[in-house]
């Protein structure tokens, strides 16, 4: 696990903060023993409205009388309670740098590919929207 985060029971269910856990989608340690004795011991459900998120670095905002959990997360699981805690329009733009991220990790294996079945290095660029100059830093031509 790479991060951490809360969970929290949020005691005026009015206040707007985090994201109910639901909206986050499945995390691994919500299945934890330790997480589910903490939900009975308040008596909360894992899909109650009640039940919130907040990513580590947000956790001075839960109110001193909420009851609170640190929980472990990945990399993957984080990122998805940051969206989920985010505005829309920030949350949006996230999803597309992290589809972007996941597009262009394999860029480099790609493009030495391309040139190995004959793509010249200038068609590469053209086509990727790279500048020629990091495609032949790529492929150390």
């Amino acid at each position: 696990m790479a991060e951490t985060a809360y969970l929290f029971v949020l005691p005026d269910p009015g206040t707007p903060l985090g994201a109910p856990a639901v909206a986050v989608g499945d995390l691994e340690c919500m299945e934890t023993p330790a997480v589910l004795a903490w939900l009975h011991a308040h008596d909360v459900t894992a899909d109650s409205d009640l039940l919130r998120v907040l990513p580590q670095e947000a956790d001075g905002s839960i109110p001193e009388d909420a009851e609170r959990l640190p929980i472990p997360l990945s990399a993957d699981e984080a990122d998805r309670v940051r969206g989920a805690c985010a505005p829309r329009s920030t949350a949006e733009v996230e999803a597309e740098l992290r589809a972007f991220r996941h597009t262009n990790a394999d860029r480099d294996r790609l493009i030495s590919q391309a040139l190995t079945r004959g793509v010249p290095a200038h068609r590469i660029a053209q086509l990727t929207g790279l500048d020629p100059a990091e495609v032949a830093q790529i492929t150390g031509a």
